[in-house]
């Protein structure tokens, strides 16, 4: 992939970062969260997507963002925690998108995930994808095994006009163009680092420029470690993912595509604020 001819920054001009998608909220940190936040401003990040799954995380959301200029809301049900939800969970989830300026997510399909029942998941995908369209408000989709069946629902349905964004794509890359076309934007995660992930990081070759972001999935997908700047662990002492390490998933995936990481800073603001921006 070559960037632009006009991806670039004039000299002496900071580096500023955008993190598609975390889960700052997780209890894992412990209440560390203003200590991270303070960290991702030293280390340039402007903004953060933070995810809520599902109604218990959605009040911490709505707190975060209330108190902090870098966090952009965004609230959803997640295919994992289905089974959470109480019967006015579409109110509730209107009211709080309603509360701040918001996107809608991490919403999607899984047929990954060991025991997770898949009947339902395509119900209440739709009902936040409709509500998303309507609004048009940034969505972020969760996939597993269920690429098909995902293009399929986004092809036949409303979607978000400012378009939406596959966090941490493992799809095929042969399915990107119609992703694409569609409106998706593709989030790469510093988990696709690891040596393993040939694959991934090959597809992530494919994805039109103007369609790449960047992401922490903090705490989860961790780095490898020589590239894990910022090391953290829970209070348990099992290691966690620093959302400040989005510096290091801009590094790496700037060195993927050949491209040094000022330039791939300025393109991915700018497709940043072309799906999350005015919101």
């Amino acid at each position: 992939m070559r960037l632009s001819a006009e991806s670039g920054f004039a000299g002496g001009i900071p580096m500023k970062f955008y993190d598609a998608h975390n889960h700052l909220p997780d209890n894992r940190f412990a209440g560390r969260q203003r200590e991270l936040l303070a960290d991702c401003a030293k280390a340039g990040v402007a903004k953060m997507v933070v995810n809520g799954a599902c109604e218990s995380d959605w009040p911490q959301v709505l707190a975060l963002a209330r108190e902090n200029k870098i966090v952009l809301p965004s609230f959803g049900y997640h295919p994992w925690h289905l089974a959470e939800c109480t019967p006015d969970w579409r109110k509730h989830l209107e009211q709080f998108l309603a509360a701040v300026p918001s996107a809608v997510g991490e919403i999607g399909l899984d047929r990954w995930k060991p025991d997770l029942p898949y009947a339902g998941q395509e119900e209440v995908f739709l009902a936040q994808l409709e509500i998303a369209a309507a609004r048009n408000l940034p969505v972020s989709i969760h996939c597993l095994q269920a690429w098909g069946r995902l293009h399929e629902l986004l092809r036949d349905q409303p979607r978000p006009a400012r378009g939406f964004v596959l966090h941490s794509f493992g799809g095929p890359a042969e399915m990107i163009p119609a992703f694409a076309k569609l409106g998706a934007y593709f989030s790469f995660p510093g988990y696709f680092l690891h040596e393993r992930k040939v694959r991934q990081r090959e597809s992530f070759k494919q994805v039109p420029p103007d369609r790449l972001l960047a992401e922490t999935d903090a705490p989860d997908q961790l780095l490898p470690a020589e590239k894990n700047r910022h090391p953290l662990t829970d209070p348990a002492g099992r290691p966690l993912n620093h959302p400040a390490n989005l510096v290091a998933v801009y590094e790496g995936l700037a060195e993927l595509l050949g491209e040094n990481t000022e330039s791939l800073a300025h393109l991915i603001a700018e497709n940043f604020h072309r799906v999350f921006g005015g919101i």
